[in-house]
């Protein structure tokens, strides 16, 4: 396996890393049944981009405005299906991912499957200069270093950021609300507003997630942001465990070492059945996992008997 491998690796499991955390923040700690995650991931990512396209925004102040979008587009899911019983609030978020994924591909305004292109100038001008910086070392060859080191970072910060809150008072109240709405209602707390806040905070780091991946892909198009990529990120907090932010990341890179690792298998198989039997593969070591360690590698099997 050759060091370009790795980095492709770490680039996915880091933009799969920012993606899981807000799954983490409303599954593991919220105990909202998020499916929509990849919506709120478009909605961020073609945003950027097409504020870059179409307006020339700077690419930092595209990422703010998609983020934002992300986030208002968080609280109006929130209002309007929260006070839902957890299993129609899991369909009202699948159904709006796919409603979001329907309109990219379908609206004019967002190319349809034609997608976006040419937003990502300014990064691969920033990836040539970082580069230049790596070249006395020898690192300049790997193309794809920059991106890693970027995202990399972005998600190790954030990763401390949703650790630090999670010891908060805020932080209590969201695993009470998961344990028990009813005793945390009784102490005076705003279930439905502390609710909307954590699938707001989740919304964002989809966001920040579709940017990279945008920056990643360089090119964007609906059929990225299918419901697979929310269905990875529950695969990931599988692995790592519930309620646990480190094992976000210890899942998102055993997932995805697993994933890609498994293209190296050499068969006679049809690249279809190859890719199939990839899959197998990933399901059966997370049918093991859940057998052998069902809380995940760094789950709390305390934490999962309290789950109502």
């Amino acid at each position: 396996m050759s060091i370009d491998f790795w980095i492709n690796v770490g680039v996915l499991a880091a933009i799969y890393g920012i993606f899981s955390l807000g799954l983490q923040l409303n599954v593991g700690f919220t105990g909202l049944a998020n499916f929509g995650q990849a919506g709120f991931m478009a909605i961020g990512a073609y945003s950027s981009g097409l504020l870059v396209v179409d307006w020339s925004w700077p690419l930092w102040a595209a990422l703010l405005a998609g983020i934002v979008l992300a986030v208002v587009a968080g609280l109006f899911v929130g209002v309007s299906s929260l006070r839902l019983r957890a299993d129609h609030f899991a369909m009202a978020t699948i159904a709006f991912g796919e409603i979001v994924r329907y309109t990219l591909q379908n609206a004019e305004f967002s190319g349809g499957n034609q997608g976006v292109l040419g937003f990502d100038e300014e990064w691969r001008s920033f990836a040539y200069w970082m580069a230049s910086k790596l070249s006395f070392i020898g690192l300049d060859k790997y193309t794809q270093l920059p991106l890693f080191i970027t995202v990399s970072l972005t998600f190790l910060l954030l990763l401390l950021v949703m650790i630090m809150l999670q010891h908060t008072p805020w932080g209590r109240v969201l695993r009470g609300i998961r344990e028990d709405e009813d005793a945390t209602a009784a102490l005076g707390k705003n279930i439905f507003f502390y609710k909307l806040q954590s699938l707001a905070i989740a919304a964002a780091l989809a966001a920040v997630a579709g940017f990279f991946v945008a920056l990643n892909v360089t090119y964007l198009y609906p059929s990225v942001f299918d419901p697979t990529f929310t269905f990875f990120g529950y695969a990931i907090l599988v692995l790592g465990g519930f309620a646990n932010y480190a094992g976000v990341a210890i899942g998102s890179i055993i997932f995805w070492a697993l994933l890609e690792g498994t293209r190296l298998i050499d068969t006679s198989l049809s690249a279809g059945q190859q890719a199939s039997l990839r899959f197998v593969i990933v399901g059966l070591s997370l049918i093991l996992l859940s057998r052998w360690r069902p809380q995940g590698i760094l789950g709390n099997l305390d934490e999962m008997r309290m789950r109502p």
